[in-house]
Parts: C-alpha cells; structure tokens; sequence
C-alpha cells in the first residue's frame, strides 16, 4: 500500500496514480491549480481516485456539478469494500455532499479529523461546508482536531487562522497566519487570514504592504485564490483613496482569470459594486461580467452565490433578468425542508428583495428588507469581509431614504473602527452635514 504526500495510506490499483493523488492533495490544501492534475487519473479505478475526481467537479459550484459528479462517485462506491476506513468514510462525505446532504457530510469529514488527523484535504473540505452554512466555530474545532498530529504542514495553520479570525479571536489569527508563513513564505490562505485580521482592525495602510510585499508569490494558484487575494487588496486601496490602483486590480487580477467560475464572478460583482458605493465610476465594466452572470440563472447552489448574481444582473442593466432570479429565488426557497428552508426563506430572499431594490432605486424597500435579512446573514455563509457588501448596500440605501439617524448609529462605529478609511470618512462628512452637525466629524470620534 502506498502513502500519499501527508502520510496517509492509499489503495491505489494503479501506482501510476500516485503523483496524480499527490497533486490534488498537496494542491487543494495549498490553494493550487494543479489539484486538477488529479483528472489525468480518472481512468484509474481507485476509489479514492475517483474520490477525488468526483469532489473536484463539485467544486464547480453549478447546477450540474452533481450530475458530472456521480459517474466518479459511483465508481468509487463500487470499490469501496475494498480500501481503508479513511478512504471508506471520505467516499461517503463526498457522496453525502453529492446527495445534497451536507450536514452528513460535515460529520463524516470532523470525524475524519479526530482519527486520521493528517488527511488535511478531508480537513480542507469539511471548513468549506462549515464556511458555506456560516459555522465558524465548527471551522475552528475540525482544525484544531488534526493539530497535534500535523503541526509540521503550514497549510493546516493556514487553515487555523482563518477559523481563528472568523470567530473573532484575531491574535490568535495573527500568531497562526504568521507561523504558517515562516515555515512557507508562499500560503496564500495564511495571507488571506492575515488580510482579514488587518482589515478588521484597521489596519488598512498596513494590510496594503503587507498583501503588496506577499503578492510575488501568488503564482500557479486556483483561480479563487489569487482572485481573491487581490480583491482584499483592492479593499484596503479603496478605503486609502487608490482608485487607479483599484481600478488596475479589477482588470489585471480579479476579473481576468477564469470569468465563468462562481467565485471569480462573485469577487468581480463584490468589488465594483463596493467601488460605485464609494463614488467610483466603473465605467461599462458591468456589462462583460452581466454577459456571464446570465448564465448562472436556477443555479440556487448556494444562497450567498445567489445573492450576488442577483446583484450584479441587476447593476448590469438586465433588469428583467434580475426580475426571474427573483422569482427563482423564491420558487427554490419555497421547495426546501429543514434547516436549508429556514435560511432560503427567513434570510436569502429577504436580502435578494433589498438587493434588487437598491438596484432599481427603491430605497425604502431595500432599507426594510435588508434590515431584516442582516442580523442573521452569517447564515448564508461568506466571511465577515464578504458580507459586509450587503452591509454596505443597506447603509447607503438608508443616506439616501433619508434615515439619517439610523444611518448615523451605524456609520460612526465604522469610522471608530476604520480611522484610516478616507472612504468613510466621506459618508461622514456628508451625513453630518445633512444633520446640521460640523463637517469636522473627527471631533465626536
């Protein structure tokens, strides 16, 4: 029996397979595109080749993503009898995710961690649903499961911040992203949750040397990663007042990888939307990505991919469109059962109806139906810094409904919290002008 990169045992029927393995391993817990070298087996029929191959076509994140899935899985299954229990139960969490039943999949995957702590692609996948559903501390508990056993891979500490710092224990974020970096200078996801540490305290100038010096290593990443890693350096650029340099990310780096993949087009709607929220004209740059958000329509994959779809068919012009997604949204909320009905229904069409009326000016509908989504919008998944776009989206509804004190109780813990932010200190300086107050906002800080 051979052993893959992290020391775990694999049957393999054909040794020929190994470095195939070996890439999608090492590749998906390093954030890497040559996890898909993983398909160049997928006339092995090792089960955990097929494995592997079946969770990578769900990755995909689209309507049929199952469906090209399960030719994969079902060969798998049908080997399964004979391979290792650690190989056994990772079939069965991707078919659990298959079948759509993705609580049984987390359980496998956190019981995965606690016996065979070094299958970290195990690991990996169980924070992506824990991530999806909005459980960060889940996140954190299924990594620090496989501490003790693989504190020697950068990677795991990697995945250790970012749990870290999506449950809001930012130092400790900070010590983990930073020792995964000693040991590997190039963790993509270690920069990630350092991005995002420094975001939340404010520390923008910083966060913008920080992601400038680390971004030479961004080379052979999946598309998401090294989208994504830039679209947080477009933040920190656009509440320092770069707008040249937000504008030149966008173009050479978020919206220039792989346009008909769910993650970048998220990242795409996310930053220009957040750069017209802060006065910047985007020029037509809507119009491309509304080409491609017109295919996703019924996806319904995940609500916060929906939501942002939504959004940016809407800011593209194609109203209609956005219209039937709306209707969509709704037919697909009405057709779930269990915990999945409760967030389609009490959190993701709330948000979508406020998100489609910011688009179309009606202000006062987007400030009562976000108002009412936002307080459990950590339910649709997304992380602190994703979410804030819908944040955002209701504040600037609420300026210009005329909801000014509202508005006032929520901007000013910004500034508090972001004394960097020139783009905040804009709103400020308006709303309190608009109240009668001095233009000097600083003073009441």
């Amino acid at each position: 029996m051979s052993t893959d990169a992290l020391g775990n045992a694999v049957t393999l029927q054909d040794q020929g397979s190994l470095a195939a393995l070996n890439a999608f391993v090492e590749g998906f817990i390093a954030s890497e595109a040559r996890a898909a070298e993983i398909l160049q087996a997928q006339e092995d029929p090792s089960p955990i080749v097929q494995a592997y191959c079946a969770a990578l076509h769900m990755f995909a994140e689209t309507r049929d993503a199952a469906a090209n899935a399960r030719p994969f899985l079902e060969r798998a299954q049908a080997g399964a009898a004979g391979v290792s229990e650690r190989e056994q139960r990772f079939i069965a969490a991707v078919a659990a995710w298959v079948d759509g039943d993705v609580p049984r999949s987390i359980a496998l995957h956190e019981e995965q961690a606690r016996l065979f702590p070094r299958d970290l692609a195990s690991l990996k996948l169980a924070q992506y649903h824990l991530f999806n559903r909005g459980d960060a501390p889940g996140m954190l508990r299924v990594a620090l499961h496989a501490e003790p056993a693989a504190s020697d891979v950068p990677y795991l500490h990697g995945m250790l911040a970012f749990a870290w710092e999506q449950c809001h224990f930012l130092d400790r974020a900070e010590e983990s992203a930073r020792r995964a970096i000693g040991m590997r200078r190039k963790e993509p996801w270690a920069h990630h949750a350092l991005a995002h540490v420094m975001l939340t305290q404010g520390r923008l100038s910083e966060g913008r040397a920080f992601l400038h010096e680390v971004s030479p290593t961004w080379t052979g990443l999946n598309s998401f990663m090294v989208t994504h890693n830039w679209w947080h350096q477009a933040l920190f650029a656009l509440d320092l007042d770069h707008g040249d340099e937000v504008l030149a990310i966008y173009d050479r780096h978020v919206w220039a990888e792989a346009k008909e993949y769910s993650q970048d087009q998220v990242n795409a709607v996310s930053l220009l939307a957040r750069m017209e929220l802060a006065g910047m004209d985007v020029g037509d740059r809507w119009t491309e990505l509304g080409d491609f958000l017109a295919q996703r329509a019924h996806d319904h994959v995940l609500p916060f991919l929906d939501l942002q779809y939504l959004y940016g068919l809407a800011r593209s012009g194609r109203i209609d469109a956005a219209r039937g997604w709306m209707e969509s949204i709704e037919r697909h909320a009405v057709a779930q059962r269990g915990e999945d009905a409760v967030t389609w229904q009490r959190v993701c069409v709330p948000a979508a109806r406020g998100l489609l009326a910011h688009a179309t000016g009606d202000w006062k509908t987007a400030v009562e139906a976000l108002g009412h989504a936002l307080p459990r919008m950590i339910e649709i998944g997304g992380s602190h810094a994703q979410r804030d776009l819908f944040a955002q989206v209701h504040l600037d509804a609420m300026l210009r409904s005329g909801h000014s004190s509202g508005a006032q109780n929520i901007l000013q813990p910004l500034v508090n919290a972001q004394p960097e932010s020139k783009r905040l200190q804009r709103q400020a300086k308006k709303l309190y002008a608009s109240l009668s107050l001095p233009s000097d906002f600083t003073s009441f800080c």
